[in-house]
């Protein structure tokens, strides 16, 4: 067995167990950044909605109350405004989806369900609380959800959402009275919750791991060829020729040129001493052949 050929079987044992371990450490440190990633984007979708919500409380309401007195307007509600908002935002982010649910909400349509039911009564449990990452199941696989507090901190608010007898008639006419009403400041009363597939952030994970990967192969490639190219250059080919010539003097020639090697390196040191070698046994055999 060569020494290229050892040199080449150790160069790669070592390039598969860093790159196993790379890829175990590096897989999981991207799967972390895209998790990561993703919440970040769901954090600015929930504060662009929050922001429209108390922009829709301080500035639209009151420019809409007298028309509210005849006719109910949906765009004078918060949270309508902060859905709205949202699915502007959803067209540059098509796989995140914005909800803002209720354990008892006026509209129906933003009644929570099993989980969301859940995450609201962890809010109503701990008033301190002021975020909470979940998962679940859906039925495209995990689902991601980053979740904040609906909690009523405007007065303004609990004119339609306090007691219904001073709601807006054009609204209790629309939702009745049965729902939406006995809600008190600083309450949590629902969720704004953003849900994301955990296959997006599993993608991105796998995408940037990939191309990880492969610039890794690369590099190792670059090196593997110019680490051969060096060996060979300054070891095996001044090797190999200061063997032919020792072989060749081994076979009683006499004419072989020196091999001289310059430079200050180990394989010129070695030159010099094989070629002083030389000399010496030349010399010897010369003392010898006189003798006779």
């Amino acid at each position: 067995m060569g020494v290229r050929l050892k040199f080449n079987m150790v160069l790669l044992s070592v390039f598969c167990g860093g790159l196993l371990l790379s890829a175990y450490v590096s897989r999981a440190i991207l799967e972390h950044n895209a998790r990561e990633d993703v919440i970040g984007n769901a954090r600015i979708m929930l504060e662009a909605a929050r922001g429209a919500a108390n922009y829709t409380v301080q500035e639209i309401q009151p420019l809409l109350a007298s028309q509210m007195q005849q006719l109910f307007l949906p765009q004078s509600v918060s949270f309508y405004a902060a859905t709205q908002s949202t699915q502007v935002i959803g067209k540059n982010l098509p796989e995140y989806t914005y909800r803002a649910v209720a354990l008892d909400p006026t509209n129906p349509r933003d009644r929570a369900i099993d989980w969301e039911t859940e995450v609201i009564r962890e809010f109503r449990s701990n008033h301190k609380l002021q975020e909470l990452i979940t998962e679940h199941d859906g039925p495209t696989g995990r689902i991601l959800n980053l979740s904040q507090p609906i909690v009523i901190t405007n007065e303004k608010c609990l004119l339609c959402h306090s007691d219904p007898k001073i709601a807006p008639r054009t609204m209790t006419d629309i939702y009745g009275t049965a729902n939406g009403f006995g809600w008190t400041l600083n309450e949590p009363i629902g969720a704004q919750i953003v849900s994301v597939p955990m296959a997006v952030p599993l993608q991105h994970a796998h995408d940037a791991f990939v191309a990880f990967m492969a610039l890794l192969a690369g590099i190792f490639v670059l090196l593997f060829a110019l680490i051969n190219l060096l060996l060979h250059v300054v070891v095996i080919r001044p090797v190999v020729q200061m063997a032919d010539v020792a072989n060749d003097i081994s076979l009683g020639k006499t004419d072989v040129p020196y091999y001289t090697r310059s430079g200050k390196d180990e394989i010129a040191s070695l030159s010099a001493s094989f070629n002083r070698m030389r000399r010496s046994l030349e010399t010897a055999l010369k003392m010898l052949g006189e003798t006779n």
